[in-house]
């Protein structure tokens, strides 16, 4: 894939700047998304045939890292659109003539369609691989009842990858993905997100109801869901998470210096960077960011190129940059002080908002399980 510069830079100061009111209200970042869309973000790694700006893995994070420092809320809807534009990507044939996935990458590229990913189930929780729902035939085309939870910029989204158990199979992993419109018929998005961070991301319910999808809406071949998600879904998710947990983590730890250095203790005549315990805090807060950083870019690199080592670091990262953000906004935090934790200024936000990666699906729990799976020689299903 030819590597092109993205038309502009990313828009960190307009993003920045709604940030606090999406947080305080909950609001869908719609202006800091139009934003995006109007600089060719939404376009990244979509091919030039699709008139997209091309680029992989390392563009992304760069990317990603830069709007989730500006933006938590904006960072996890840029992430599950891209995500979702990837394995629409991957389920598309070569030589697949044109038709709705098609138009979604073309629209995508032109900054006019905002996807998303509907896997986690109701039934299955953070087992997202894994469906109860189950289409079932109707002529040519299924029809299916789901009870989707969590789906990030639902009711925003143009367009939803559905999940769904086969048709004539009770095997949780025998799955299709399928490109929805997000005005179809028999979607209803469930009650307002209310989280404790990324409270802009419009993550809710999806009710689904005699759905009716045909063939021209599946993504690969029949039966392939699980394997587009592993190979197309995984992989960029977890790219794009840690990516959210690292910019997240260096945005607290810029405002925590700028507070040490420029809070004073008047009755001793010196700032808050003269104690000790502080500068050591933020040190710690550094080494642990810098080093998430690093090894974020590293697993971009593996998996950009194939390279043999790229499946664990799919199985690591976003472990890895969740619990670093955890423990680097916390120790921010106490840098801040009573100022940070009454909310005078974004460092309470950015340790809110830390706090949902590690219990986003596959949790932190369940990658480090599939880790150690892994690096024993077992099966991770």
């Amino acid at each position: 894939m030819v590597v092109q510069a993205p038309a502009t830079p990313v828009p960190a100061a307009e993003i920045a700047a709604a940030a606090e009111a999406v947080d305080r209200h909950g609001t869908f970042p719609r202006a800091s998304v139009a934003a995006l869309a109007s600089g060719g973000r939404l376009g990244v790694g979509i091919p030039e045939r699709f008139g997209g700006l091309g680029g992989g893995p390392e563009e992304f994070v760069t990317a990603t890292e830069e709007i989730a420092a500006a933006c938590a809320s904006t960072g996890m809807v840029y992430v599950m659109h891209v995500v979702a534009v990837q394995t629409i990507l991957a389920g598309t044939g070569e030589d697949e003539p044109d038709g709705p996935k098609h138009e979604a990458l073309a629209a995508a590229a032109r900054g006019e369609h905002l996807s998303t990913l509907a896997y986690s189930e109701r039934g299955s929780r953070g087992h997202f691989w894994a469906q109860v729902s189950r289409a079932r035939p109707d002529g040519a085309d299924v029809l299916i009842d789901a009870d989707k939870s969590f789906v990030t910029s639902a009711g925003e989204a143009d367009s939803y990858v559905l999940a769904c158990g086969s048709a004539g199979s009770e095997d949780p992993l025998v799955t299709d993905l399928y490109l929805v419109p997000g005005s179809a018929p028999g979607l209803e998005v469930g009650a307002a997100f209310d989280g404790v961070g990324m409270r802009g991301n419009a993550s809710a319910p999806l009710r689904v109801r005699g759905l009716r999808v045909g063939d021209e809406r599946r993504l690969g071949a029949p039966r392939s869901g699980f394997s587009l998600m592993l190979s197309a879904t995984l992989p960029w998710f977890v790219l794009g998470s840690a990516a959210c947990s690292v910019g997240i983590a260096g945005a607290a730890l810029a405002t925590a210096v700028e507070h040490a250095t420029g809070a004073r203790l008047e009755h001793r005549g010196y700032t808050l960077a003269d104690v000790p315990g502080v500068r050591a805090r933020l040190a710690e807060a550094r080494i642990r960011y810098a080093q998430a950083r690093s090894y974020l870019r590293s697993v971009a690199r593996d998996i950009a190129s194939g390279a043999p080592e790229a499946p664990l670091g799919v199985l690591a990262v976003k472990a890895a940059s969740s619990e670093m953000a955890v423990d680097a906004t916390d120790l921010c935090l106490r840098v801040g002080g009573g100022a940070a934790y009454a909310k005078h200024g974004p460092l309470e936000r950015h340790f809110r908002d830390a706090r949902a990666a590690p219990v986003m699906a596959p949790t932190t729990d369940l990658l480090r399980d599939f880790l150690g799976k892994a690096l024993c020689g077992q099966e991770l299903f």
